[in-house]
């Protein structure tokens, strides 16, 4: 609804609000006259209407600073994309080179993927405020530069890339543990990091940051099915009942890591695959390849260098050489500013504790997790820790 109505306004905020009336009109129209059959459609005539009235009423494509402006005198030749979606299209164009790659990534999420401004602090680790600051400056600053809406060119692509890249799999990760609300996964966000995902590598199949990409994905989700017991409880890695993982994701991922690692130097998203691929290949838990896990990471860790990263080396550490040693890498990154709010390190840190037979310390990380974590069934299963140590 975004990407169309910002089409006809071409005024980036003009559209954010048509787009909220919309959903207005709905909210006070739909109880009463009943829902219609194709509800996106109403929503975006309801839309592009309200753009239109404020148009002709206030001039606005004269008097506002064009945000979205169509380059009329670029040829309509091979070279441009076969752009097919809008909202990939909308994608492509906030990653604009002229903002920081941070600002692009942030911007894309918050207007095009649909995320909140605290969902995208959250995948960013920084603060509700900070962020919003952050996607106020990048708005101003494409108005201001007046960046135009256009379809990158294929030359252009791979400049845009590497922020599409982060995008999707931001939006993939979000909706993999969501951050609040009831549901561990919320599978609107994953099913449009898939289907952004596969329209990239149909787009650009000899990208190997793409596929990397793509298979990351699709072996992460092969366990959607298991990670949520039937009583709602979560189920960890070592608990998932693996014949009922998607198989046909993981030969599909396993494909496309093969394919991808197989140019040149290894690329981040592929090495995280590769992490994926090893649990999805281990028959039993006990099967795990720990040894193998850790080198990745410390090949992720020049690749990227990050403290989640590390993080997830240290937790694979602790299961590869013991508790202690687990828990010693894990106290290693407690100064990080990063992790300060990550509620996976007190979890992982309280884990260790309690094999290593320490419960009042054990208690005190599981508790200070529990006060970070937003997502209802992380909660319980956090509370259950507690109450098992009780």
């Amino acid at each position: 609804m975004l990407a169309s109505t910002a089409r006809l306004t071409r005024d980036l905020d003009l559209a954010e609000e048509c787009t909220q009336d919309a959903y207005t009109q709905a909210l006070v129209r739909w109880p009463r006259d009943g829902v219609p059959r194709r509800p996106g459609a109403w929503l975006t005539t309801v839309a592009a209407n309200r753009a239109r009235d404020a148009i002709r009423r206030e001039a606005a494509l004269r008097r506002r600073l064009p945000l979205l402006v169509a380059d009329e005198s670029e040829p309509d030749d091979t070279s441009r994309p076969p752009f097919d979606d809008d909202r990939l299209r909308l994608v492509f164009t906030c990653c604009h080179p002229a903002l920081s790659a941070d600002a692009q990534v942030a911007l894309t999420l918050r207007l095009v993927c649909g995320l909140s401004t605290a969902e995208v602090a959250r995948a960013f680790l920084v603060q509700d405020a900070t962020m919003a600051a952050r996607i106020t400056r990048a708005k101003k600053k494409i108005a201001a530069a007046r960046i135009p809406y256009r379809v990158p060119s294929r030359a252009q692509l791979p400049e845009r890339l590497g922020p599409v890249l982060d995008v999707v799999y931001l939006v993939f990760t979000t909706g993999h543990a969501a951050p609040s609300g009831d549901a561990l996964v919320r599978g609107d966000l994953v099913d449009r990091a898939l289907y952004l995902g596969r329209f990239l590598y149909r787009l650009l199949p000899d990208e190997r940051g793409v596929a990397g990409l793509l298979a990351l994905m699709l072996l992460v989700d092969a366990r959607r099915k298991t990670r949520v017991g039937a009583d709602g409880t979560l189920a960890l890695l070592a608990d998932q009942d693996r014949s009922r993982w998607d198989r046909a994701e993981i030969e599909e991922g396993v494909a496309l890591l093969t394919r991808s690692l197989g140019r040149s130097q290894p690329e981040r998203y592929a090495v995280e695959a590769a992490v994926a691929a090893v649990h999805a290949e281990a028959p039993r838990w006990a099967d795990t390849d720990w040894d193998e896990v850790v080198r990745l990471y410390d090949v992720l860790l020049r690749l990227r260098p990050s403290p989640v990263v590390a993080l997830n080396r240290a937790a694979a550490i602790g299961l590869r050489d013991g508790p202690q040693a687990g828990l010693d890498a894990v106290e290693a990154l407690r100064d990080e500013p990063v992790l300060a709010t990550y509620p996976y390190l007190s979890a992982a840190r309280a884990d260790f504790l309690r094999h290593l037979d320490r419960p009042a310390e054990a208690r005190a990380a599981y508790e200070e997790a529990l006060a970070l974590t937003g997502n209802d069934v992380e909660r319980a299963f956090l509370v259950g820790r507690l109450d098992q140590l009780r």
